[in-house]
């Protein structure tokens, strides 16, 4: 088993009020996640997705910090702070810690279900009047409050505080670029961009291919470990196939054991990763977004970090990668099991994907 416990924060959060929860019965303070009762996932239809070579995101520098794989940024609640809060592309909302609902004495709200990925919880919320990112603000928010802790963070910013945003995550530079995805967009030669379908706000890129099988694949920047479905596992892995055990913790504080193993080949658009290590599981979001049949990835900051930048325009559903150098490179991924062990990424188009 690896030692250290991989953070899942929201890969698929999505709310909503359980019908026999009163806002009148609430306690007066904030309680800690109970189970909740079983529902059918509110799923909503898919819109088209593709890859595009022309996403450039301007607007203003954020200075990012990198914990594990995943970047933290500065956010500001209801004016006080800054906070540091992960940027979580895979959470239908963003979330407070229990420090910050009471330090600023946040009123409750009410409550509701929040389908994590290691549990199904009813969770307190609290009304905040609104979250600062850069020279971004979001008013009027009710707000799960979960132990920092769990999070991994202060907080969390998710689709809330994004769908009108571009967001460019620079693991190099350890930076985030947010722009208001309602300005014109500006083009670059050097890039690759994805155009992606989206559900509830979440991006879904369909030009993805595991050794050779098409599948469908959620940005989750929230998550340090890339989650297949087993629809994909069947489709991908043999009898005799070597399995290892990484722990992972959800943002309610439950702790699961995955299995995961490294297939053969990656294709995002014209980006080839190798060797590349997978965890594999039938987690909540595949069902809430409607991909439990089907091969399905939850694309996490494993992956993710191997890009020197990866751009998000939640609005035209456009994804942008850039690779850190042309040509192919070898790059260690931290969910392996052997830290000697090299995987591999390459472009079919690198001229487009690694411009500086």
């Amino acid at each position: 088993m690896i030692p250290i416990a991989r953070r899942l924060a929201f890969l698929a959060f999505v709310l909503s009020c359980p019908a026999a929860l009163d806002a009148q019965e609430q306690a007066p303070q904030i309680s800690r996640p109970r189970p909740a009762p079983p529902t059918p996932p509110d799923v909503q239809p898919l819109p088209p997705a593709q890859f595009d070579s022309t996403l450039a995101v301007g607007g203003e520098d954020i200075k990012a910090r990198k914990v594990s794989s995943r970047l933290n940024v500065d956010v500001r609640v209801n004016g006080s702070g800054p906070y540091r809060f992960v940027v979580d592309s895979g959470a239908d909302t963003s979330v407070v810690g229990l420090r910050i609902a009471h330090n600023l004495q946040l009123p409750l709200g009410t409550p509701a279900i929040l389908n994590a990925t290691t549990s199904r919880d009813v969770v307190d919320r609290v009304k905040v009047a609104s979250l600062g990112i850069g020279s971004s603000t979001i008013p009027d928010l009710e707000l799960p409050a979960l132990r920092e802790s769990d999070v991994g963070a202060d907080g969390l910013i998710g689709i809330d505080a994004l769908t009108e945003q571009r967001l460019m995550m620079d693991f190099e530079a350890r930076q985030v670029r947010v722009e208001d995805a309602r300005k014109p967009m500006r083009f670059s030669p050097d890039d690759i961009v994805i155009i992606a379908r989206r559900a509830r706000g979440q991006l879904i890129l369909t030009a993805v291919r595991a050794s050779g099988f098409p599948l469908d694949a959620v940005i989750d920047t929230g998550s340090e470990v890339t989650i297949g479905n087993s629809a994909l596992r069947d489709k991908l892995l043999r009898h005799g196939t070597k399995f290892w055990t990484v722990a992972a913790t959800g943002v309610t504080g439950v702790t699961v054991q995955l299995q995961m193993a490294t297939i053969r080949e990656l294709q995002l658009g014209p980006v080839t990763l190798q060797d590349v290590p997978i965890a594999f599981a039938d987690v909540p979001p595949f069902a809430l977004f409607g991909l439990a049949k089907e091969p399905a990835l939850l694309l996490g900051t494993d992956l993710l970090e191997t890009f020197r930048r990866v751009s998000l325009d939640f609005r035209a559903r456009k994804v942008r990668f850039q690779l850190r150098h042309c040509g192919t490179e070898g790059f260690t991924i931290s969910t392996s099991p052997d830290p000697a062990a090299i995987s591999r990424i390459s472009s079919t188009n690198s001229g487009d994907v690694c411009g500086r």
